[in-house]
């Protein structure tokens, strides 16, 4: 019995021909030339690296307080007689805020002035006889003293009945009334709240990485939430010499003139403070960075219109723009969308701003025809965390 066996063939000439045809026509896709495929000129939007102003600045969320809030109490025990003040209105400085019951303050002075008329005349008869030699020098210095008694005794009267009436130690405005009129109070009773907005106070807590820039009369900015788009200037006033041991950060208290009475004490504010600025930075859009293997860069185009990786190094962040202090030169053109699909040496057609990465806004370029539309400057830096 034969056993079966088989026949290793060679190529023929005609499968070898097909393979050369097959690896020419590859090798003219890569490389391009006559009658060979080359890649079109792809559309991206690009800017301009522009120089502008840049500035540094710390944010921070604090709480607002009245420049000036009191609490207002009786000094005396004594029966509210009336409480003239409008609830939640202003009020200037010496309004009366509460009657008190007077008459027993008003019948004391009379007898003290009495008391004190009586001290003068009796000095004064003392000393007549003491000028005669028919007084003794004792008798001079006592009837003196009972007159500095009876002088001290009227000052004293004169303030209780001061007492009896209650007014405003500054403008502000007043709050809610506490008691009624009628009602007996002792002293250190509570009648009513007082609290100045004309100027407020914004408290917030600063990192002791910045306590060397955070300094006594360096301007702020103060908005809220219950103003969009309206902010208020002020000035540092307090920066607290000891830091919270636990955070590490530092009481700031800023003083902000308040027109109009928009921010009460209670809310919320956003406190922004410019550390530095830079009139001259160069600047680039946020959307042109990208990073890869632990480097930032961006794509700039060349005259040629091809492309190339280029590494940056950043300062100030913006959510719009960023710093770029090394990498770039002013003037450089940047591409800013479409750098996804890139490559170094890469052809490149500059689209208008709006359009697709795939194309302008009118449709698919010509390769042939199209020309590069004039690139969109830079957005500029107004601040931000530095990196």
């Amino acid at each position: 019995m034969t056993r079966p066996f088989h026949v290793r063939t060679r190529p023929t000439a005609r499968v070898l021909g097909s393979l050369a045809v097959l690896l020419l026509a590859a090798s003219g896709c890569q490389k391009g030339g006559p009658g060979g495929f080359s890649m079109p000129p792809m559309p991206v939007e690009t800017a301009v690296v522009a120089a502008g102003e840049v500035s540094d600045k710390f944010d921070a969320v604090g709480s607002i307080e009245a420049g000036e809030a009191i609490t207002v109490v009786t000094e005396i025990d004594g029966t509210v007689v009336s409480l003239p003040f409008r609830e939640g209105q202003p009020i200037p400085a010496g309004g009366l805020i509460a009657q008190m019951d007077d008459k027993t303050a008003r019948a004391e002075l009379h007898r003290v002035e009495a008391l004190r008329e009586q001290s003068r005349v009796t000095f004064d008869r003392v000393k007549a006889l003491f000028d005669q030699k028919a007084a003794a020098a004792q008798d001079l210095d006592d009837a003196g003293a009972a007159q500095k008694v009876a002088e001290a005794n009227l000052q004293l009267a004169k303030e209780r009945l001061r007492k009896t009436h209650i007014t405003a130690p500054f403008a502000g405005l007043v709050g809610s009334k506490r008691v009624s009129p009628g009602a007996f109070l002792r002293s250190g009773d509570a009648i009513t709240d007082l609290a100045s907005l004309r100027e407020i106070k914004v408290i917030f807590n600063a990192p002791e990485r910045y306590l060397g820039t955070l300094q006594r009369g360096r301007q702020v900015t103060v908005s809220t939430t219950a103003y969009p788009n309206y902010e208020l200037q002020g000035r540092i006033d307090v920066v607290s010499p000891v830091l919270d041991p636990e955070t590490r950060a530092a009481r700031i208290i800023a003083r902000v003139r308040n027109p109009g009475e928009k921010f009460r004490p209670g809310m919320s504010a956003s406190v922004s403070v410019i550390l530095s600025e830079r009139a001259h930075a160069l600047t680039v859009p946020s959307e042109a960075v990208f990073s890869e293997g632990g480097q930032t860069l961006v794509y700039v185009v060349k005259p040629d219109s091809t492309v190339e990786r280029t590494t940056i190094v950043l300062g100030t962040r913006q959510s719009d723009a960023v710093e770029v202090v090394q990498g770039l030169s002013g003037g450089a053109r940047i591409v800013t969308a479409g750098h996804q699909k890139l490559f170094p040496g890469a052809k490149v057609i500059p689209t208008e701003s709006g359009a697709g990465a795939g194309g302008s806004a009118q449709g698919a370029p010509d390769p042939k025809g199209a020309k590069p539309a004039p690139p969109k400057p830079a957005a500029k830096a107004k601040g931000g965390e530095k990196k």
